[in-house]
């Protein structure tokens, strides 16, 4: 990942309320391993957080500045070392007004992946850990503490310049303390909420039930199908990149790669193109399914133990709160029978 620009600015704020300080760097950091290895560190802890909030940008105004610095510095009217110093100033300020924010080094980098280009910035922490010296001697050592990441944001730039529709072009992580804890962050990026990835996740994994269903498969070929949904979803939300339908599609089924596709529109789900994966629905879904003598029975796996129960000494399930057209074509019958 070649690493374009970065910088790290530090803003010492302690939970007592005292005044936020700033230690601005003047200029960029140059280009080391050492920095190269904090990027992938940093994009694999980032990757590997759950619940992400995914947006765009608010029209640029005084309460939003951000994305007018930014496109600025891309379009070269300032450069990365003064577009990081505005920013960080206005962070700075927003850290002030909000009673549930500690300060951290703040780290700026552009880089590029592939052939997009990304801007990340994240609030970075140390830990105390202890380490064994050239003289053998055991001392202590203060570490960044990726595993701690709690305030960051991800910028897609080649997704924001070059696609004016995109709804999905920033990614932040939504804080471990709630909401409330990181709104600030969330208004100096001047992001807001452009597509509900679990919401979206949800009605995927509706529609390829649906699908699976509709195809009657076996069901060996349905576990197939299903290992190879979850496990692309998987593999996207590990490298921090969006679901895309037409591809997922050519994945799950090979030899008619459009057929899981064309079910999608002509059912009209109202899912977006690109999906960005949400891993705590995904881990949630596993299907069992089964079919014997004119019984088909198919369930998600996280409904095990609280709506269906197995009771392998008596062979039995048991499903609690049937659904709603089932029930009543039970009635239907029952009336019917009674007459």
């Amino acid at each position: 990942m070649p690493i374009r620009h970065c910088i790290v600015h530090l803003i010492d704020k302690k939970p007592d309320g005292s005044p936020a300080v700033l230690h601005a760097r003047n200029n960029e950091l140059s280009s080391s391993q050492a920095m190269e290895n904090l990027l992938a560190d940093l994009n694999e802890s980032y990757n590997a957080k759950q619940g992400k909030t995914w947006g765009l940008f608010h029209e640029q105004s005084g309460a939003f500045p951000f994305s007018g610095w930014l496109a600025q510095y891309l379009d070269g009217a300032q450069d990365f070392a003064t577009f990081s110093r505005q920013s960080v100033e206005h962070l700075q300020n927003l850290m002030e007004e909000s009673n549930l924010s500690v300060g951290g080094h703040v780290l700026f980098v552009h880089y590029q992946q592939g052939m997009t280009d990304y801007l990340a910035i994240a609030l970075l922490h140390h830990s105390e850990g202890v380490t064994v010296t050239e003289s053998l001697e055991v001392a202590p050592a203060r570490h960044l503490d990726l595993g701690q990441l709690h305030l960051a944001a991800r910028i897609n730039i080649s997704e924001w310049r070059n696609n004016k529709q995109s709804r999905q072009y920033i990614s932040l992580i939504n804080g471990k303390s709630g909401r409330k804890s990181t709104d600030y962050f969330r208004d100096f990026i001047g992001c807001q909420e452009g597509v509900d990835a679990r919401g979206e996740t949800r009605t995927l994994l509706k529609a390829f039930s649906d699908f699976v269903e509709s195809e009657d498969l076996p069901e060996e070929q349905t576990r197939e199908k299903t290992s190879a949904l979850v496990d692309y979803a998987s593999t996207q939300a590990r490298l921090g990149e969006p679901m895309t339908l037409e591809e997922l599609s050519g994945v799950i089924d090979e030899e008619r790669p459009k057929a899981f596709y064309d079910h999608i529109r002509n059912k009209d789900y109202g899912l977006s193109p690109e999906i960005p994966p949400d891993k705590r629905t995904l881990n949630q879904f596993r299907r069992f399914t089964g079919r014997a003598e004119g019984l088909s029975i198919s369930f998600e796996s996280h409904l095990l133990g609280s709506k269906i129960e197995y009771d392998q000494a008596r062979d039995m399930l048991i499903i609690r709160q049937l659904p709603t057209q089932l029930k009543e074509q039970l009635r239907r019958d029952q009336k019917g029978a009674a007459l």
